[in-house]
């Protein structure tokens, strides 16, 4: 082993004999670590609260507290630790104890050194391996955090309250909204918000399984059930089990399904197909559907009880035509998400793409507006993104009817906001965004002012003032 394999690996050594703590802290510096020393638990406990300590070498037997008690504390309190333990009376029992209650390794007094070098060597590796998954821990929860949903319109202010609200509880939550309005993210964001982000997220899509693999899927089977089945299997359920499970597209479950799920819901309790064992769970169901469940439970093809069982917290999702205001937020964003992804420099977009982008009604919506503006990334030779970099259907279905009165189907009430957007923003500019003034000159009190101008995302800072 080369002196410099563990450069700025800083290693705790703790034993109550004082020249065994010399012997080997001589040795570990020679192989490249950087060594810190304790002769005692509580002089260990000290050294671990004032310093970053990547490898924990420990005696088991010590006064005012054994390597077992220290392993604990490590485990609890500094997770990305590894412990090694020492011990001149290695019996297999202690061996066993030490491996269950999470040391890396287990080495006896005399410490042969190609040993200890060996080991180190190891512990090195789970050491990078514990980094690694912490990074992607960081990254995920960064990823999935309140603040990674895009929005400030008001609908969206207030599913993130309930969102805050609720998060920790173990409630079932019902996601409602048309396809690419984001509820897959929403439950995600649920799940790492909550309680249990350290546990399983299992996500289940009911409408592309048919029911005889769905029930498997979800409840597992045992071997022999029906053709094919090999070998036991466990469901999402159970793979699930401390965590979360997403199931989408619940309107999909055919009626006897419905009554399974409805059982899970309720005891949390479900047998595997062809098993009469009886397995429980403790988890967290959040579901979605892009239905109106409460007219499909009118039309017979939803129970009703088992609507009301998962219609306990409801966020409806809005349509990003319900959300014009947020469309700036959410280009700019998918911009440097494909800008970066596909290596290019771009720095925005101009106007009139803006304005194309705002006035398209976005039937597939958020995730139609991430789809377009990787296309658009791809096609762009400037340093902003023009209408001509978008499809043509965004530029033919945005236009409203002009002076001729040629008309292009557009909702009304989508139609009636293009306009009220640009009264208020040239009477805000033209008042130097004084907003008692502007109200004033528009006949409506400041607060149904200010409340329009954070619908449609008009303020200096966002939009820019000339």
């Amino acid at each position: 082993m080369e002196n410099n394999t563990h450069d700025n690996t800083q290693v705790l050594l703790v034993d109550d004999d004082s020249i065994i703590l010399d012997s080997l802290s001589e040795f570990l510096q020679l192989e490249g670590l950087d060594v810190v020393t304790a002769q005692s638990h509580a002089d260990a406990l000290e050294v671990l609260a004032r310093q970053t300590i990547d490898l924990v070498i420990t005696d088991i037997n010590m006064p005012g507290g054994n390597g077992f008690e220290l392993l604990h504390v490590v485990k609890r309190k500094y997770p990305e630790t590894v412990v090694i333990m020492l011990t001149g009376y290695g019996t297999i029992e202690s061996a066993v104890e030490a491996i269950k209650l999470g040391a890396y390794d287990y080495l006896t007094k005399p410490v042969v050194d190609e040993d200890l070098k060996l080991c180190l060597e190891r512990a090195a590796a789970q050491q990078a391996i514990l980094r690694e998954n912490q990074s992607l821990k960081n990254r995920l929860d960064e990823r999935f955090a309140l603040d990674s949903i895009i929005g400030r319109d008001f609908r969206m202010v207030r599913i993130f309250e309930l969102v805050e609200s609720v998060a920790d509880s173990k409630v079932s939550i019902l996601l409602q909204g048309p396809s690419g309005t984001g509820k897959s993210l929403m439950a995600r964001v649920i799940h790492q918000q909550s309680d249990r982000r350290d546990k399983p997220f299992i996500e289940v899509s009911c409408g592309a399984l048919p029911e005889n693999l769905l029930e498997s899927e979800l409840f597992g089977h045992s071997r022999g059930a029906f053709t094919g089945a090999v070998a036991n299997k466990i469901g999402k359920f159970k793979a699930a089990h401390g965590g979360t499970i997403f199931l989408d597209e619940i309107a999909t479950a055919t009626p006897a399904m419905q009554v399974k799920l409805l059982r899970v819901l309720q005891s949390q309790q479900f047998e595997p197909v062809g098993s009469n064992k009886t397995e429980t769970v403790d988890i967290r169901v959040i579901l979605a559907t892009n239905v109106d469940l409460e007219q499909a439970v009118h039309d017979g093809t939803f129970r009703e009880d088992l609507f009301y069982r998962i219609n306990i917290v409801t966020l409806d999702l809005p349509t990003l035509a319900e959300r014009i205001a947020d469309i700036p937020m959410l280009a700019d964003h998918f911009l440097k998400k494909s800008a970066a992804e596909m290596g290019r420099q771009i720095l925005g977009f101009d106007e009139d793409a803006m304005q194309v982008m705002q006035r398209y009604g976005w039937p597939g919506n958020v995730r139609e507006l991430e789809n377009v503006i990787a296309r658009a990334v791809v096609l762009c030779r400037g340093r902003h993104i023009s209408e001509d970099d978008l499809p043509v259907k965004l530029i033919e279905s945005s236009d409203v009817p002009d002076a001729a009165g040629n008309y292009i189907p557009t909702p009304l009430k989508q139609a009636l906001e293009i306009p009220e957007k640009r009264i208020l923003e040239a009477a805000l500019r033209a008042n130097d965004w004084n907003r008692q003034l502007t109200a004033d000159q528009l006949d409506i009190n400041r607060t149904t002012l200010y409340k329009k101008m954070k619908r449609f995302g008009l303020d200096p800072e966002h939009i820019g003032t000339p």
